[in-house]
């Protein structure tokens, strides 16, 4: 055989490959329950709560599969303005808002993204303790590390219930420790 032969077929076991692991492990997200569920060969591998879209940005309902995953993801939609201080000026900007002279524009961080739809993903967030996000499922930082772990492009995500219908409202989960970041210092006077 030919290395390009040899290559072609190495390529095509390794796609197999992937796509079995994939399809070994899937996530199921119930808004109503606001909690996200990882199988993995059948079997329940971790529980985490969530924060889903809030109302007019709602979390898509249906099957998809992941279709990107990205460590260290930036929102390209939401952020904050601050100015040369590290005070925050404007805590729901977007890239088009006002930028004053002196500030500057901080894309919000979604750290351990794996996106199911365009746009919404889940990643590491703050928890409010009821749905807030703008569409994405947000998840504490350590459960949302061991969900990126375990999940590869092509796993499937079932998304169910809804959002309206949450069964209960849990306690404030925070995403980092005060004083690690600009965004630890939002809900700070």
């Amino acid at each position: 055989m030919n290395v390009l032969t040899k290559l072609i077929i190495t390529m095509s076991i390794l796609g197999l490959c992937t796509k079995l692991s994939a399809q070994q492990t899937t996530v199921i997200i119930n808004l109503t329950e606001q909690t996200a569920y990882l199988f993995e060969g059948g079997r329940l591998a971790f529980v985490s709560p969530i924060a889903s879209g809030k109302e007019g940005w709602g979390t898509p309902v249906g099957r998809f599969k992941v279709i990107k995953k990205d460590l260290n993801h930036q929102s390209g939609n939401f952020g904050l303005i601050s100015d040369s201080y590290g005070r925050i000026v404007n805590a729901n900007a977007t890239p088009f808002s006002y930028l004053p002279p002196g500030c500057h524009y901080l894309p919000a961080p979604m750290p351990y993204f794996m996106e199911f739809s365009k746009y919404v993903g889940l990643h590491a967030g703050y928890l409010p303790g009821y749905p807030a996000s703008h569409g994405c499922v947000r998840m504490p930082r350590d459960l949302a590390a061991d969900f990126f772990a375990r999940v590869q492009v092509g796993t499937p995500v079932k998304v169910i219930g809804n959002a309206r219908r949450v069964t209960r409202v849990r306690r404030a989960i925070p995403i980092i420790q005060p004083g690690d970041s600009r965004y630890a210092r939002l809900g700070r006077s």
